[in-house]
C-alpha cells in the first residue's frame, strides 16, 4: 500500500507543478486558447482523481465500507483521522468537480475553472500532506 500511495503523492505533486504553470494565465487567455482550457481541464481532473485513488487505497487498507460515492471518500477520509474533518468537508465539492470535468456534464462553466486552477492547488497540497503525515504516524 505505501509505494501506490507515494506513487500517487510524486504524481499528485507532478499535476500541481503543472498546474501552477499554467495559473499565469489570465481567465482571459484560457477562455480564448483551447489547448490551454484543455491541459487546465485535464491537470485538474487527473489532480482530483490521483486524490479520491489516494482516498480509495486508504479505506480499502483500514477496512472500512467503501464509500458510496467520490464525495464521501473525502467525509470518511476525515472520520479515520487522515484528513482533519473540516478540511474533508471543504474539499468534498472537488469531488463533483471531477465528475462534470470527466463526464462534461455540461460545458464547464469557465468562471469555476479558473477558480479552481488559482486556489485549488493550495488544497491539495495539503492533502497531500495530511496523507503524508498518515502514513508517518501509522509507520506505512
Amino acid at each position: 500500500m505505501r509505494q501506490e500511495i507515494i506513487d500517487k503523492l510524486e504524481l499528485l505533486e507532478e499535476y500541481i507543478t503543472r498546474l501552477k504553470d499554467l495559473q499565469q494565465y489570465s481567465l482571459e487567455e484560457v477562455e480564448k486558447n483551447y489547448m490551454l482550457r484543455g491541459a487546465v481541464e485535464r491537470y485538474l481532473q487527473v489532480s482530483l482523481e490521483c486524490m479520491l485513488d489516494i482516498g480509495e487505497i486508504i479505506i480499502s487498507e483500514e477496512k472500512i465500507k467503501r464509500p458510496e460515492s467520490y464525495r464521501e471518500t473525502f467525509r470518511v477520509l476525515g472520520e479515520i483521522g487522515v484528513l482533519p474533518e473540516t478540511f474533508a468537508r471543504k474539499i468534498e465539492p472537488a469531488a463533483g468537480f471531477r465528475n462534470v470535468l470527466v463526464h462534461m456534464y455540461a460545458k464547464v462553466e469557465l468562471d469555476r475553472l479558473y477558480e479552481n486552477l488559482q486556489k485549488g492547488t493550495e488544497d491539495m497540497e495539503l492533502f497531500a500532506e495530511y496523507v503524508a503525515q498518515f502514513l508517518a504516524k501509522k509507520n506505512i
